[in-house]
């Protein structure tokens, strides 16, 4: 009986041993990143408690944690293009119980409050009041009740996905003649280098559609997912950024720790966030458990609306919110704010009444050039463009124009066109000098904008 009771005491020590190596090795592991996590910029004094702003009958949404996601359009080649504005805002709403992660993307020129009754593009709000003004200005349009937030430019997405060794991503004819043009300024600003992706020949009679999928290195896939000129607009260019992040998330799940610990090296000095270090080592053993669920763009049902320059106007915002809530959090008992209520009626009469309410499928022709305050497009990601993909002198940067029009802007970087308050001729929040019509909710706007509209972007 002796022996047995031997070989039991042997299998116990073994055991014993794996558990405590098992043990050790995750206490380095936990070290690692807790060092590493040490090169996150966190920015914990950035959205002290005191300083968010919510509806003040917003839902507290219990069950789901929200972060806001900005991308920032930080670059060296043109001043102006150097203010940070958030260019890329993506909402990421996680269930607590089930991990499920769901991302909506508010397009960029979507007209909001976005500070003190200054209607402006979205993503005017970071530029000016940096995140914790982003989030107040998601919070009280939208009726959410954000906290944090994480702040990346495209130098971090270059870098992530070449240590990831690349993303395989389907391509049309005329998305890798924008990828290939805007690849000339992301290298440059990156300083990573890439190889142009060869046309198909002959040309595709549709140019919109699927040729390929190419393996695209850091450079390229940022390129992706900053094209904004084919069919779909702005709306294609965010439904790519999201396509982006669940390959990586995707591929990152699969990674080794060796390639977790280069990213989190030569990342984590590129991030801003509020989340603080002991938030983040939290959550650090259910990652592997969370995985991307559905992505929308916000609004939904939306317009162009030609208002001394292009902005994307909710049909309303009350009926966008109200989709929003019932897709981040399943809310089918929510009912938007007053708070909600009035930015909606404000954004129906700066956009020109009651055209506003137009919920019809989406017309088959491009925004065009024209300068009145009329609705001329509402959107779909379906609609015909016209554009000449053997023309080599596109702009890829500044004072872009959807249209082809010298009037109508939708990057925000025509000198004719301001939202922020800070024009002589056309003023939305009470500040300008001729302005005709005082579309700010009290009388005694300023001038937030200092002049410029801070909109520009890629």
């Amino acid at each position: 009986m002796s022996k047995p009771r031997k070989k039991r005491k042997k299998v116990l020590f073994i055991l014993e041993i794996i558990v405590l190596l098992l043990f050790i090795g995750g206490l380095y592991v936990y070290g690692q990143i807790s060092a590493k996590l040490d090169k996150i910029d966190i920015q914990e004094t950035d959205l002290q408690e005191q300083d968010i702003v919510t509806n003040d009958q917003a839902p507290q949404m219990t069950g789901y944690t929200t972060y806001a996601l900005f991308g920032l359009d930080h670059r060296s080649k043109n001043e102006k293009l150097n203010t940070e504005n958030s260019d890329t805002i993506i909402i990421a709403s996680i269930n607590n119980d089930t991990k499920a992660v769901k991302l909506v993307s508010v397009y960029r020129d979507t007209l909001l409050n976005v500070k003190d009754d200054t209607y402006s593009k979205a993503n005017a709000a970071y530029a000016l009041g940096g995140p914790t003004q982003a989030v107040n200005m998601l919070n009280t349009n939208l009726d959410l009740n954000i906290t944090d937030y994480v702040s990346i430019d495209f130098d971090a997405l270059v870098t992530v996905i070449d240590c990831l060794g690349g993303l395989d991503i389907p391509l049309s004819y005329a998305e890798i003649v924008h990828m290939n043009n805007y690849c000339v300024e992301t290298s440059e600003e990156t300083g990573k280098s890439y190889t142009p992706v060869e046309l198909p020949d002959p040309k595709p009679e549709d140019q919109e559609a699927i040729v390929g999928t190419y393996h695209l290195n850091g450079v390229q896939a940022t390129s992706y997912c900053r094209i904004r000129y084919t069919a779909s607009l702005d709306m294609g260019r965010t439904e790519r950024q999201r396509r982006v992040i669940q390959m990586i998330v995707d591929k990152a799940k699969k990674a080794g720790l060796s390639t977790i610990f280069d990213i989190m090296d030569q990342v984590f000095p590129m991030v801003k966030t509020s989340v603080s270090k002991t938030e983040i080592l939290k959550m650090i053993p259910a990652m592997i458990g969370y995985g991307i669920d559905e992505t929308t763009g916000f609004p939904q049902d939306y317009k162009f609306s030609t208002v001394k320059g292009s902005v994307i106007v909710p049909t309303t915002l009350e009926s966008n919110v109200l989709k929003m809530h019932q897709f981040l959090y399943g809310n089918t008992n929510y009912t938007p704010t007053e708070d909600v209520l009035n930015k909606s009626a404000q954004i129906t009469t700066i956009a020109g009444g009651g055209e506003a309410q137009s919920t019809s499928p989406a017309a088959t022709e491009a925004p065009s050039a024209t300068t009145d305050d009329s609705y001329t497009w509402q959107g779909d990601t379906d609609t015909s463009y016209s554009y000449d993909y053997s023309s080599d002198d596109s702009d890829y940067s500044d004072n872009t124009d959807y249209s082809g029009g010298d009037n109508t802007d939708y990057s925000g970087g025509g000198d004719d066109t301001d939202y922020s308050g800070g024009g002589d001729d056309t003023d939305y929040s009470g500040g300008g000098d001729d302005a005709g019509s005082d579309y700010s909710a009290e009388d005694s706007g300023g001038d937030s904008g200092g002049g410029e509209d801070l909109s520009d972007g890629e």
